[in-house]
């Protein structure tokens, strides 16, 4: 049951996104609140289900060389379903979401260098079912924090 988050809430998830690690000492006096407060807020955040886990965001160096993505696709007709199972098939689609507006559906794409992205898009606008798309190359990525 995720709850409505109040301004301690946005905050406090502002610090983890920024060093998930932070001690709660630390946590609680950046926050000018008691560690129990930080430790209740974090625990209750978890069993709402907004906090879903935690991780380790680690360096890649072979990341640098990989050219990624947005590729937005407007499909015929009103019915994606073979469409979707089309780009299911091409393993450079790293992830495949539905969206309103303009755009049908949203591709994620990951490739090795701008030949294979090239090869992609081929197979993206050649696929049956496909309309229109159009492509941005994420050329950088900013932090949250």
């Amino acid at each position: 049951m995720i709850h409505e988050l109040d301004d301690l809430d946005r905050r406090l998830l502002s610090r983890l996104r920024a060093n998930g690690r932070e001690s709660v000492v630390r946590l609680a006096d950046g926050l000018g609140v008691t560690r129990t407060t930080v430790n209740k807020r974090i625990e209750r955040l978890v069993d709402a289900g907004v906090i879903v886990g935690f991780s380790v965001r680690v360096h890649d160096v072979a990341e640098a060389s990989v050219v990624r993505a947005i590729t937005m696709v407007a499909v015929e007709g009103r019915d994606a379903r073979d469409v979707v199972a089309g780009l299911r098939g091409i393993p450079e689609i790293a992830a495949l979401h539905t969206t309103n507006g303009r755009w049908d559906l949203v591709a994620e794409l990951s490739c090795d260098s701008l030949a294979s992205l090239d090869g992609v898009l081929n197979a993206v606008r050649t696929l049956d079912g496909i309309r229109d798309s159009e492509t941005s190359i994420l050329l950088s990525s900013a932090s949250l924090t």
